[in-house]
């Protein structure tokens, strides 16, 4: 989620298409909290890591 985040974020700014830069800042934001609950050891939908 975090690389696939970081690349829609890249593309959507080289495009200059908006609606990718969202979805890339949302999917960034969203991997980094599931990485960093579960490297805390929280679990994530029922599993210890989320991937």
């Amino acid at each position: 989620m975090l690389i696939l985040g970081v690349i829609l974020l890249l593309l959507g700014l080289f495009v200059h298409i908006t609606i990718l830069t969202a979805i890339g800042v949302i999917l960034l934001v969203v991997g980094a909290v599931l990485f960093i609950l579960g490297a805390v050891g929280h679990p994530v939908a029922g599993h210890r890591h989320y991937w």
